[in-house]
């Protein structure tokens, strides 16, 4: 099974990921976007840059890059393998950041995603939900998604609330602003409901 965690900054992905991986146990591949493999992780560097003037298509096309990269060398082999593949970001990440939050339009990244990706989209996303306010009130880092502020933000979570609409059958919106242990078991909650 394929799982990926989405949500804005400061959403709590990354401690819900490690959680389920936990969870899982051995099966379980964790990987995260960008990133994941040697080519993949030089890129995050890239886009993480604050001070690199990126234009909006080319931030895109990188973070495809970096998703293709990470789908040949890690996610399609672990697959084939029938392992459960869990990722901290995927494709929905691109049109809810760049489709939604940079302009690039929702659908035409979608398509672009798609395209790159050979099809391959989650059996199931998990989309951790908090308002824009107490995401970037919770954000730790100073990357250069973090240091657009309050209204790309809420441009973001606008585009993934689309998102879930557009898909209810793969994407569970699951409530992040309780406890980690609470949001934990509406995460297991929901794959259990999705494993049935």
């Amino acid at each position: 099974m394929f799982i990926s965690f989405e949500g804005i900054d400061g959403s709590g992905k990354s401690t819900q990921v490690k959680l389920l991986a936990e969870e899982l146990g051995e099966d379980a591949v964790l990987v995260r976007e960008p990133g994941g493999t040697a080519v993949s992780e030089r890129i995050r560097g890239l886009l993480a840059d604050p001070e690199l003037p990126l234009q909006p298509f080319p931030e895109l096309l990188l973070f495809c890059a970096a998703r293709a990269q990470l789908i040949q060398e890690v996610i399609h082999p672990a697959l084939q393998e029938g392992r459960t593949v869990i990722c901290d970001r995927y494709a929905d990440s691109s049109v809810a950041y760049q489709g939604g939050g940079r302009g690039l339009g929702t659908d035409y990244v979608r398509q672009l995603c798609t395209a790159t990706t050979g099809g391959i989209w989650p059996q199931l996303t998990l989309l951790l939900w908090v308002e824009p306010e107490v995401g970037l009130a919770r954000a730790k880092g100073s990357d250069r998604f973090e240091a657009e502020g309050i209204e790309f933000q809420r441009r973001v979570a606008a585009a993934y609330r689309e998102i879930a609409e557009q898909e209810p059958g793969r994407v569970r919106t699951v409530e992040a602003d309780g406890s980690v242990s609470e949001v934990h078991e509406a995460v297991m909650s929901e794959l259990a409901s999705a494993r049935a």
